[in-house]
């Protein structure tokens, strides 16, 4: 393996989380081509050595945001939203009866299909959430795939792939050869700049995580990472949906599978303390 991409992948590694085997060196050449062109450049390696010469931000960021993976649809999975529509909307409806209020956070949403599908889930169940306060914030890395979620406007290929007839028709309107999502259904969703490694107190709380498909771009000590700040900022009987081939089972002792259902995970209910006999307590002092 050249040397340059041992750093490349070091790189990568520290600014995103994404894990780059050591055999992708072709991947990373044809994923960042384009941008080396764009620069003056006829390889990968040549525009990762003029960042390291100049540590140019601008670059850092284009270069990072040219090896993301943004494959998303709508409803991908489907699974998981008919569980958000019968599972967890209800059981959040009845235990926030007080607050009424819900808020959920769509982690690396990529294009926006994530958030629309869900927003589009709420909007249908819209007669259970009448005076409620319920927000969708969805994240990504890529200042592109965030260009493309606010204006909600796909392609023909891209409506097709999941959406069902009857909601492209009621959510969406024709714009000559392109699909733009309806303006009260993209006034639901709050799309913010956010990388996964950064502190996740400046997002509050949340009731329901959905973070798809995303934790296999990272290695073990990352998943764990990232799982343990969801664990922080999910309410204890929130959930924390994942893609069909991640799991925390053996990662995040934080979660635990659904017991029912799963494709979403729900917070460990910690063990409950014993309760005193009355009896004295023995300390064990270490060396003692």
């Amino acid at each position: 393996m050249s040397e340059w991409f041992d750093r490349f992948r070091d790189f990568l590694s520290r600014s995103s989380g994404v894990t780059l085997d050591a055999d992708k060196a072709y991947f990373a050449e044809s994923r960042l081509l384009s941008l080396a062109q764009q620069h003056g450049f006829g390889s990968a390696e040549e525009l990762f050595a003029r960042y390291e010469r100049t540590r140019d931000k601008v670059l850092e960021r284009d270069i990072v945001q040219a090896m993301l993976t943004n494959e998303t649809f709508f409803f991908r999975d489907r699974i998981p939203f008919d569980h958000f529509r019968n599972v967890i909307l209800p059981h959040l409806v009845e235990a926030r009866a007080q607050q009424r209020q819900i808020r959920i956070w769509c982690a690396a949403a990529s294009t926006g299909q994530e958030p629309y599908s869900l927003a589009m889930i709420l909007d249908e169940e819209a007669r259970k959430l009448t005076g409620w306060r319920v927000e969708i914030v969805a994240t990504d890395l890529s200042d592109h795939a965030l260009d493309v979620a606010r204006a909600g406007l796909y392609t023909q290929f891209e409506v097709q792939r999941g959406l069902p007839v009857n909601q492209l028709l009621r959510y969406f309107q024709r714009e000559g050869d392109r699909w733009r999502v309806v303006e009260h259904l993209r006034a639901r969703v709050n799309f913010r700049r956010f990388n996964l490694l950064d502190d996740y107190q400046a997002l509050g709380s949340f009731d329901v995580v959905f973070c798809r498909n995303v934790l296999i771009y990272f290695d073990l000590g990352m998943r764990k990472r990232i799982l343990g700040k969801f664990a922080a900022g999910i309410a204890p009987d929130g959930y924390l949906a994942l893609g069909a081939t991640e799991s925390v089972v053996g990662v995040c002792d934080a979660f635990e599978p659904h017991p029912k259902h799963q494709s979403i995970c729900t917070r460990r209910t910690p063990p409950v303390a014993p309760v005193a006999s009355g009896r004295p307590i023995l300390k064990v002092i270490a060396g003692g």
